[in-house]
């Protein structure tokens, strides 16, 4: 399954860039994320891997975090491995002018198992997911 969703944000490019690029600020605009662990390489590079766990409802989630490819303030490519889901994800920034940012991120999720049947009956949930961080993302980056 493949989508994209995006997001205009009222702030500059880089001080988007710098908001995004922490991972201490995740918190912020993930508030299902519990914990943020770097596991191995160099934090933010290419080839690091990071476990990030998550409640979401009743459910406790745990995923590895590998990135893939960072070009910024252009672009940030990883993967998100959870039980039964790879979600491949693309990141890019494009200034629309000196103080407005579009935020576009493309998703490609492959399942496997019991979560394939959840692929299949609820494929908008994937998507909706996503835009939701990214408007909260938004918030978040116009309230800095």
């Amino acid at each position: 399954m493949k989508y994209t969703c995006s997001v205009d944000i009222d702030q500059p490019l880089q001080k988007v860039i710098d908001l995004f690029d922490n991972p201490d600020n995740m918190k912020h605009w993930q508030p299902g994320l519990l914990s943020f662990e770097h596991l191995s390489g160099d934090p933010g590079e290419p080839g690091a891997k990071s476990r990030l766990h998550y409640k979401m409802g009743k459910r406790d989630i745990e995923m590895t975090e590998t990135i893939i490819e960072r070009d910024l303030p252009r672009m940030f490519s990883s993967t998100y491995e959870a039980n039964g889901v790879l979600n491949i994800q693309k990141n890019t920034f494009v200034p629309v002018d000196e103080q407005t940012t579009r935020y576009v991120s493309e998703n490609e999720f492959r399942f496997s198992g019991f979560m394939k049947i959840m692929g299949w009956l609820m494929p908008g949930a994937f998507k909706k997911q996503s835009q939701k961080y990214m408007d909260q993302f938004k918030e978040f980056a116009e309230s800095k």
